[in-house]
């Protein structure tokens, strides 16, 4: 059962789909999924559509999310910010907790990418409103790889006169660099006390998987679980690396949703 839903947030309206279980008999637990930077609703390969399908059909609802500027929601991308993405998730959980359909006990929060690093900070912030939370190759280094690759080089030398660089054609200010630097993503973490698991692949080369392990470290004090899959890019484009990551969601998730 998937339909199309609206949301609005600061005046704009935020897009998305919820997957509801048919046939369950009470108020069921729920999986919200927050995407990545310049990525939209569906994912690479359309792996979170897939991944709802199967958490549907575990009596998991889904709800799934375009961020303001993404997708099909209201706003252009260079207004985007990380704490304007933590503000309008934060207004997710609220809606969901609210649904009359959903156990407000039984919430799990999942990101990838940069929706990694909003979900970590947004399960820190929220800790007693969630039961569980997944990091797929999360971006909480993302400021740091920034500074280190052009956009810092940029920034350095000054040559960043348009107010804008272009990420695969989408637009982001100095707004959005600012705004990143003051996020401590590991540490706005560390108040959440439920159940986490971080999902990596080896040869990630936007995130390198050793930030699966300071997020396990720094962040859950040793107590998260990490899975690697072995040869998995960023956003695990082969059938086999995808197959895996929705298995090992769906496994962490029938034990504890």
């Amino acid at each position: 059962m998937q339909e199309a839903i609206t949301l609005p947030v600061r005046g704009q309206i935020l897009r998305g789909m919820e997957h509801m279980p048919s046939g369950h008999d009470g108020p069921c637990p729920a999986v919200i999924l927050l995407h990545g930077f310049t990525a939209n609703k569906l994912q690479e390969h359309r792996m979170y559509l897939k991944l709802c399908r199967r958490l549907e059909g575990m009596g998991i609802a889904c709800f799934r999310f375009d961020f303001l500027g993404s997708g099909e929601s209201d706003g252009d991308f260079i207004d985007m910010t990380v704490s304007r993405e933590i503000e309008e998730a934060k207004s997710i959980l609220a809606m969901v907790r609210a649904d009359s359909r959903i156990d407000p006990e039984r919430v799990t929060l999942l990101g990838l990418s940069m929706g990694g690093l909003v979900a970590g900070v947004v399960a820190g912030d929220c800790a007693g409103d969630l039961r569980n939370l997944v990091l797929i190759a999360p971006a909480g280094t993302m400021y740091e790889r920034m500074m280190a690759g052009p956009v810092g080089a940029m920034l350095r030398s000054g040559s960043w006169v348009t107010e804008a660089a272009d990420a695969w054609g989408n637009l982001f200010g100095k707004a959005f660099i600012e705004d990143l630097a003051t996020v401590d993503a590991f540490a706005r973490a560390r108040p959440f006390g439920g159940d986490v698991l971080i999902i990596h692949g080896t040869k990630d080369e936007s995130v390198p998987y050793e930030v699966a392990y300071r997020y396990q470290e720094t962040a859950f004090a040793g107590r998260a679980t990490v899975h690697l899959i072995e040869g998995a890019d960023h956003t695990f484009n082969r059938y086999a690396w995808e197959c895996e990551m929705i298995d090992t969601v769906c496994a962490f998730l029938a034990q504890r949703a």
